[in-house]
């Protein structure tokens, strides 16, 4: 089964980041928020990727040649324009590719470009700047009994701002980063049908619009509700948020040590 993950976005929010880089491509714990992301797939056996690229692409591609050849013995022969990389202490057994889907097409034209590399058959899909600790089996198995073409994970956000309650002046309950007690969104770790392809445009087609409000119109779109952590990286703020869980050792998405 393929995951696709949507890594072409200018990231315009965390623009002190992605001024060189795609905001993939934005370390949490001097590694790409993408690395973590594929990490947790790995970690329930999801070692087909489909990286879709745009804004500064060639980063990914550089970081994703250069992983797995600068911790390996190499010989290279420039004159026939060969690399042969002879052994590697990659532990990550995976296989990815990095396909360019435009500067400017927009999330839905993105999913719709790689139809030719996901196949005909159940897959994957995520953004790639957010992390979570949802199981992936128990999504697949819920997308298997319903048996629609689109499943989301429903979350509830993190509050952006530390929540009061108050009594009067008095603050009676204090929480720095709370979960927003009530109202779920759109946590993205999709699976899809390959029938959704059918329900995207082209190139400027926003998949949070258009596509899934039509799947939701026609019963074809269920949510996993998603009860564990789920963070974004957004903001330069979001950031030093996931920054400081890894640096503490207490990072709820590092499931796979």
């Amino acid at each position: 089964m393929k995951t696709a993950i949507l890594a072409g976005g200018l990231g315009s929010r965390l623009a002190e980041e992605t001024v060189v880089r795609p905001k993939p491509m934005v370390e949490i714990g001097e590694r790409p928020i993408l690395w973590h992301i594929m990490r947790h797939y790995l970690h329930y056996g999801h070692d087909e990727f489909v990286i879709a690229c745009g804004y500064k692409g060639e980063v990914i591609k550089r970081w994703m040649l250069d992983y797995a050849t600068l911790s390996a013995d190499v010989t290279v022969r420039p004159r026939r324009g060969e690399v042969t990389v002879h052994r590697s202490d990659v532990s990550e057994d995976w296989a990815v590719d990095v396909v360019d889907t435009g500067q400017t097409t927009n999330t839905g034209g993105r999913i719709k470009r790689l139809a030719p590399w996901v196949g005909t058959d159940t897959f994957m899909l995520t953004w790639g700047d957010g992390v979570s600790d949802v199981d992936l089996d128990a999504l697949l198995a819920f997308h298997r009994s319903h048996g629609r073409i689109a499943t989301l994970t429903a979350v509830r956000p993190p509050a952006r701002y530390g929540h009061i309650v108050t009594d009067g002046d008095q603050i009676v309950e204090f929480s720095e980063k709370p979960q927003i007690g009530e109202g779920w969104i759109n946590g993205a770790f999709f699976v899809l049908e390959p029938a959704v392809f059918d329900y995207i445009e082209g190139d400027d087609t926003q998949f949070e619009k258009e596509p899934l409000e039509q799947l939701a119109k026609d019963g074809q779109l269920m949510a996993y509700h998603h009860h564990g952590f789920w963070q974004c990286m957004d903001t330069v703020r979001e950031k030093h948020i996931l920054e400081e869980l890894w640096r503490s050792g207490n990072a709820p998405w590092k499931i796979w040590e």
